[in-house]
């Protein structure tokens, strides 16, 4: 029985044991499916072969498939060592968990993979963009669909035109064209022919055509076979009242400045690289022709002083902090301008309505002086004839003088009689021709609220203690109406009183006018109470008054009328001397405004008197006895 038993159970365990073995066997190739699928066959296979386990793989025995298994998944090519049938469910339990953990790594790296392949993937068609994007600057240029559409109407704009301004028809474009300013351009045209042309100041009251006549007058000598002027010669027109200097250096229009990469930006290569970027001013545009600066009075002194440095060196030195010399990525026209500097070689302009005393004495010592004169009532009249017949319109015959009585700039007349033709314009608007009467004139003067210049002109003739002065303001004489009375029996107790708003110099004048009259006359002036007036209250700056002042009192004393057709200027000394004056020529301008007849001045003065000076006469006096002989 026990026997019997026995065999039973045997063939039982037998029966377990073949069961076990074909379930292992069906795990094992269950796994080399999933090696297979994890490297596929061929790598499998390659695999294999390396570790020495293609072999076992490939056996019939569990065993040595199973220790094949085992090389493969351990990747140890040195095991040997065959498994016994019990350790085969622990060894496989041990390669389901290697192979597990190889697949999930597997699926991590491949999810991680596509996550990375999708990032590249945005990066590289953002890559590919820019550089369509590059290319398509390089070759088409910044432009697109929008801003094609507003150069569009920036072109369609250009086509539209009100014609020129009235100013530029009327502006002078020939030597010709310049009315009343013979001497004044012909010296300025000197300057300029020479092949060594010089820097030049020149003063004038607004409106007379200064900065005219330094425009044609390069025109003019750019003919010239030994100007220095080429036919391309620049004229560079700027306001010297709109330049100012930065101390900071970090704009200067007038002599240029350095655009920092990091402090201001620079271009968009430059500004990559670090590499600063000079911007040129006006003196280096002004290279080889004319920088005209108008109102040069009025520019900043510290620039003015820079301006002059450049006058001297004719070069504009640039400097910044960024500027690596020893660069490489610098450009050349860049390292250039920083070695040497930018060429400024020009001849400079400057015009003012300043009194010449008031300017940066350096730069008058630098430049040649040329004077522009008040323009006279015939070259005012001029001037509209001229600007009628550009403005082709037809003028009555008055509309000249009536003009002329109210304005003494030439820029002014022009532009009463362009209000004037326009206003005739707007009447007749269906007429071809037009003609400007002195109705429109007097209208348009009346709308401006101008009043003439000259009030009242002088009329010959004789009166007591009345005597006509010459002042001058700026680059403008004018008349001033002297008048003097006296009180007697004051017994050594009367004053002298005058207008305090003339000023000190007034003061003086009469004061010196009593201690001459004394020693004329022997009259002690404290015996009368003697009024002296400056009609207007005008403001009298210098001396020149004395003569006049001298004139009206002894006249006042005396009884004795006075010519009202002769002005007279000069200062008084206290022993009856006629003393020189400036502002000669703007004197005997304003006296021609009123009809003077004549003129008494300094002797030592008359050779500021302009050779070429017509309708007045002028007469030199040393003495207060002298100018008696032409007053009387």
């Amino acid at each position: 029985m026990k026997g019997i038993l026995a065999k039973w159970l045997n063939h039982t365990n037998l029966v377990d044991r073949l069961h076990d073995e074909e379930e292992w066997s069906r795990e094992v190739e269950a796994l080399y499916v999933l090696l297979s699928n994890y490297y596929g066959t061929d790598k499998l296979v390659l695999k294999a072969s390396k570790l020495e386990a293609l072999k076992l793989m490939r056996s019939d025995l569990l065993v040595e498939r199973v220790a094949g298994l085992r090389k493969i998944v351990s990747d140890d090519p040195t095991s040997q060592l065959i498994p016994e049938m019990k350790e085969i469910p622990q060894l496989l339990d041990e390669i389901e968990e290697q192979i597990a953990e190889l697949i999930a790594r597997r699926s991590v790296e491949e999810r991680l993979e596509r996550v990375v392949s999708e990032k590249m993937q945005e990066r590289h068609e953002d890559y590919v963009k820019e550089i369509k994007i590059q290319v398509l600057q390089e070759t088409a240029g910044p432009e697109n669909a929008q801003t094609l559409k507003k150069l569009a109407i920036l072109e369609k704009m250009n086509t539209v035109s009100l014609k020129r301004s009235a100013s530029n028809v009327l502006r002078p474009q020939t030597v010709a064209e310049i009315i009343g300013q013979e001497s004044a351009l012909q010296a300025l045209l000197a300057k300029l022919a020479t092949p060594y042309p010089q820097h030049i100041l020149m003063y004038g009251p607004p409106g007379v055509g200064k900065t005219s006549a330094a425009r044609v007058a390069l025109e003019a000598v750019k003919n010239h076979s030994h100007s220095p002027f080429a036919k391309e010669a620049p004229f560079i027109e700027v306001d010297g009242t709109t330049l100012r200097w930065d101390p900071r250096d970090v704009t200067n229009p007038l002599l240029g400045s350095v655009h920092d990469p990091i402090y201001q930006g620079a271009k968009h290569d430059l500004a990559d690289t670090g590499i600063p970027e000079p911007k040129m001013g006006l003196v280096t545009e002004a290279h080889g022709g004319i920088l005209f600066i108008d109102e040069i009075g009025e520019m900043d002194p510290l620039l003015l002083n820079k301006l002059l440095k450049v006058l001297e060196d004719r070069r504009v030195s640039f400097d910044s902090s960024y500027y690596d010399q020893g660069n490489p990525q610098v450009p050349l026209w860049i390292k250039k301008l920083f070695d040497e500097g930018a060429p400024a070689d020009f001849v400079l302009i400057g015009a003012t309505t300043r009194d010449p005393a008031e300017l940066n004495p350096a730069l008058r010592s630098r430049c040649s002086e040329v004077y522009f004169e008040p323009l006279e009532p015939g070259d005012v009249q001029h001037i509209i004839r001229q600007a009628a017949q550009k403005l082709g319109v037809a003028l009555e015959d008055n509309v000249p003088e009536i003009i002329s009585d109210y304005v003494i700039e030439g820029r002014k007349a022009n532009s009463i009689l362009t209000d004037a033709y326009g206003l005739a314009r707007y009447r007749n608007p269906d007429q071809d021709e037009v003609r400007v009467t002195s109705a429109d004139v007097y209208e348009v003067l009346h709308l401006a609220r101008l009043t003439p210049y000259v009030f009242r002109k002088v009329q010959p003739g004789l009166e007591i203690g009345r005597i006509l002065g010459l002042g001058v303001a700026g680059f403008l004489g004018s008349v001033l109406e002297i008048e003097a009375i006296i009180f007697a029996g004051r017994d050594g107790k009367g004053t002298v009183r005058f207008n305090e708003t003339a000023g000190s110099m007034a003061r003086d004048a009469v004061f010196n006018a009593t201690a001459v009259i004394r020693d004329l006359t022997g009259e002690d002036l404290r015996n009368y109470d003697v009024h002296v007036n400056v009609v207007g209250g005008a403001k009298i700056d210098g001396p020149s008054a004395g003569l006049a002042t001298t004139l009206a009192i002894y006249s006042a004393l005396k009884n004795k009328p006075l010519r009202q057709d002769v002005a007279v200027t000069g200062e008084i000394s206290i022993q009856g001397k006629v003393k020189p004056v400036g502002g000669i020529y703007e004197k005997i301008f304003g006296a021609k405004q009123v009809d003077v007849r004549k003129v008494l001045i300094p002797l030592e003065n008359m050779a500021d008197v302009p050779q070429s000076l017509q309708g007045i006469e002028v007469v030199g006096v040393s003495t207060i006895e002298e100018a008696m002989q032409h007053v009387f």
